[in-house]
């Protein structure tokens, strides 16, 4: 981790060996689940009740026990076996809050897309996102009851992914798999600085 580390302390202006990470995806994925299932601290959540105006709007044919919604962020803190500390961000996943992305984004390494397999669609704009930003980013298949199961190969068709990035099924509501997901974010950022410094080596 030591790639991580340093860069993540250069992000950060300080030694405390941190790496900002962004959970994201389309509304109702699971995002402040995840947040919530992995932080040590309380999480912050800038959540608010679903009314009648987002009726139209916001699709919870397939959430229909959805009451809330995220209107800025959530916050999370962890930390990993070797003393990594992630400061986890997760986004709001609607259309209307999209202009919070971009300073969401200041200082992140990575993220999570989080998807059901019964809305794929509603993941592609934060995949678009992160690759036209050259920002490391791997899939969670966060399976829902109901959801039908598909192969990863599946998945990464159905989503048009380069084969480098990861696809991993998950139950955001535990807390080790979603720690699972997170390392797994890890370890593929630290991959692709590797093969960048490879890369200019070259």
């Amino acid at each position: 981790m030591e790639s991580v580390r340093s860069d993540a302390a250069a992000q950060a202006g300080d030694s405390a060996l941190t790496v900002k990470i962004l959970v994201a995806g389309g509304f109702g994925v699971g995002k402040t689940t995840l947040v919530s299932a992995v932080s040590e601290i309380r999480p912050l959540r800038t959540e608010e009740a679903l009314t009648e105006k987002s009726i139209g709007i916001d699709d919870t044919t397939a959430v229909a026990s959805k009451t809330t919604t995220t209107v800025a962020m959530d916050f999370g803190r962890i930390t990993l076996p070797n003393g990594l500390v992630l400061f986890v961000f997760g986004t709001p996943g609607q259309d209307r809050f999209w202009f919070m992305w971009d300073e969401l984004a200041k200082g992140a390494l990575g993220a999570v897309v989080l998807v059901d397999t019964r809305r794929l669609a509603d993941c592609f704009a934060s995949v678009d996102y992160f690759e036209r930003r050259g920002v490391p980013f791997i899939i969670g298949v966060n399976r829902f009851d109901g959801a039908g199961r598909h192969t990863h190969d599946q998945v990464r068709d159905a989503l048009d992914l380069s084969p480098e990035i990861p696809v991993i099924d998950c139950d955001v509501r535990d807390r080790e798999d979603a720690k699972r997901v997170l390392i797994t974010l890890v370890e593929h950022i630290m991959r692709t600085m590797s093969s960048s410094r490879q890369a200019v080596t070259y």
